[in-house]
């Protein structure tokens, strides 16, 4: 009798996530509008790089946004501080390690409204072979059909093994690194 009870609910929710599947399934980012940088301290003096590869799967619905996933992936090999020689230090092992660590991730688990297009969303980030718990405050913005997610959370380098050995040093590259990010996304709903 319990089983018998319990098929009309399960399939109650099958059918409603089926039903949202293709709202969510049509979440895209569009990366030419979007942009993820940040920036550190070499010295005492404001140092900015962008990733110029990344993307993201992102399944949200303001009404309910607790359910939300949100995977990004950023592939490391793209780092750029705009000077050729820096550039080509990037990939080392020191620093990003690209040919043991391609990517670096963040992964959601949970998302929090706060109320006028601001959430708090709390999740994994992963590089270099380090995870660590990260809580990202995230404002969300629609115009024109898009939604644009912006936002700014702070990361020690150390934490993550970026400038290893002699650059581990943060009288020379300071610990803290701000990560900002915007990111442009179509089909996402009414917030």
């Amino acid at each position: 009798m319990l089983f018998r009870s319990l098929i009309p609910s399960a399939m109650a929710a099958a059918v409603a996530l089926v039903a949202a599947a293709p709202a969510l399934a049509q979440q895209a980012l569009v990366p030419a509008e979007s942009s993820v940088s940040f920036v550190s301290k070499q010295m005492g003096v404001p140092v900015e790089g962008q990733f110029r590869k990344f993307g993201a799967q992102i399944a949200f619905d303001a009404a309910k946004p607790e359910a939300a996933k949100i995977n990004l992936t950023i592939d490391t090999g793209s780092a750029t501080l705009g000077v050729k020689e820096t550039d080509a230090e990037l990939p080392k092992p020191v620093w990003f390690n690209v040919p043991k660590f391609p990517q670096a991730t963040f992964q959601s688990k949970s998302v929090k409204a706060l109320g006028g297009g601001k959430f708090e969303v709390a999740g994994q980030l992963a590089i270099k072979g380090a995870t660590r718990d990260v809580t990202v405050p995230v404002q969300l913005t629609q115009a024109g059909g898009k939604t644009t997610a912006s936002g700014q959370f702070d990361i020690k380098r150390l934490a993550y093994k970026i400038g290893e050995q002699e650059w581990a040093d943060t009288s020379m590259v300071a610990d803290d690194v701000q990560v900002k990010f915007k990111l442009v996304l179509t089909g996402v709903g009414k917030i």
